[in-house]
Order: C-alpha cells, then sequence, then structure tokens
C-alpha cells in the first residue's frame, strides 16, 4: 500500500473521529519509514496530556481495526504540535489571536506582532517600530498566500 493513501486514510479515521470531539481538530498526520504514527491534534482551548493519551488509546483501536498495519507493526504518538511549530491551519491562528507572532513570508522577509484578527483569506497583525518617542504603532493586513511560516513568540 502506498504511504499516501495510507497517510490519507489516517487522516480520515482521526477526522471521524474527531467529529464526535469538536473542540479538537486534526493538525498533522506524518508517518515514518518504522510506520511510526505521529497525529498531531489542537484544541480550542489548548489540549492536556491526559487527553492526548485517551486519543492514543481510541486511535490505537481503531487503526488496528482497520487493518492498514499487520497486526503489532505500527506504533502511535498522539501530542499536540507544541508551541515551536509553525501554525499550519486558520483555526490555529484563531486559537492565538491577542498572542505575539512572527511571520516569515514568501520572499524571506520578516515582520512581528500581536496577533489581532484572523479572516479566511489574511491575518491583521499590529507592529510596533521604533523607540522611545519616535514608536509608531500599525496595523498590518497579511494575505494568507504571502505567508511561508508563522510562528507563536513566547513571552516570559
Amino acid at each position: 500500500m502506498q504511504t499516501d493513501s495510507v497517510l490519507s486514510n489516517i487522516e480520515e479515521l482521526v477526522n471521524k473521529f474527531l467529529g464526535n470531539e469538536p473542540g479538537y481538530f486534526l493538525v498533522e498526520v506524518k508517518i515514518k519509514a518504522t510506520n511510526n504514527i505521529k497525529v498531531f491534534i489542537e484544541g480550542d482551548k489548548g489540549i492536556t496530556i491526559e487527553k492526548c493519551v485517551q486519543f492514543n488509546r481510541q486511535l490505537y483501536k481503531t487503526i488496528e481495526s482497520s487493518d492498514l498495519f499487520p497486526p503489532g507493526s505500527f506504533s502511535l504518538e498522539v501530542s499536540s504540535p507544541g508551541v515551536d511549530k509553525p501554525l499550519k491551519l486558520q483555526r490555529q491562528y484563531l486559537k492565538n489571536t491577542g498572542r505575539n507572532i512572527e511571520v516569515l513570508f514568501n520572499d524571506g522577509s520578516v515582520k512581528s506582532g500581536r496577533l489581532l484578527q484572523v479572516s479566511n483569506d489574511d491575518i491583521i497583525v499590529e507592529e510596533t517600530v521604533g523607540k522611545g518617542k519616535k514608536t509608531e504603532t500599525r496595523q498590518l493586513v497579511i494575505p494568507f498566500s504571502n505567508i511561508k511560516t508563522t510562528t507563536v513568540q513566547i513571552e516570559f
């Protein structure tokens, strides 16, 4: 069986499973050559380790009964993408509204600021430039089509 079709089958199984969990959504599925399946799930209000363990147990049984792999020939890890991973889905942007982000554009330039708003086509970021009396705050409308990656910046 091709890896792409296995990947899409697993994504379908996860999305079907998450249909009963509307506060959670699939971000990404990765499969290593060793049949190690990594499922990255996010929640609109975050996700706990306990919830990841619960999803892991239930998804393992679902994948096992799907006959995509011979019995005992795969492993499964369920986790959140982690704060260091770039945002991939609009729903992740919505979840992070109000937080500081760094946007890497397709042309290699970078902008940082507070994520103010998210629409279907773009985001609005409040950028502060300059220092002291020359500080200027402006809002940038950034189309998703211009974004290579966006990462949340941790505040201490």
